[in-house]
This record gives structure tokens, sequence and C-alpha cells, in this order.
């Protein structure tokens, strides 16, 4: 299930990208980002569309991924 982003507080919200930012380890090229940067990179991409957050009831969990990844994983259920 996709949760929209603006129904999340902004400090949890902020929270929930930091951890997935940590998570993550993303390479971000020769010039590395600071953990702000990362986050707002992450904001953008949830403003335009580009990730979602998914809640998983099956595993009541909550994750950030790709919408077109989670749309394709929703195609083969």
């Amino acid at each position: 299930m996709i949760i929209p982003y603006t129904d999340i507080a902004e400090a949890t919200l902020n929270n929930l990208i930091e951890y997935y930012v940590l998570r993550e380890g993303t390479d971000y090229g020769e010039q590395e980002a600071t953990l702000e940067e990362k986050v707002l990179a992450v904001k953008r991409q949830l403003r335009s569309g580009e990730v979602v957050i998914v809640y998983s009831e099956l595993h009541e969990s909550i994750n950030l991924m790709p919408k077109q990844l989670f749309l394709q994983q929703q195609d083969t259920l």
C-alpha cells in the first residue's frame, strides 16, 4: 500500500528518509553528498512521484522504493 508522503508528519518523514539513506549506502559518484543533500534529493523524488513510501502489511514494515519497481511487483502478484 502506498502511503502519501503528505500524510506523514514532517519530523517523521525526515527520520524515515534519513534511515533509508543511511541504510542504502548509495554511491553518489566521485563527489560525496552530505546527509542533508541526500535527504533533499529523496524529498524531490517523493514530490515528483518517482519514489513512493510503501507499507507492507505482511511484513509490518515501511520502505521507500522507486514507483516503477512497486508497480512491477504489484503486477506479479
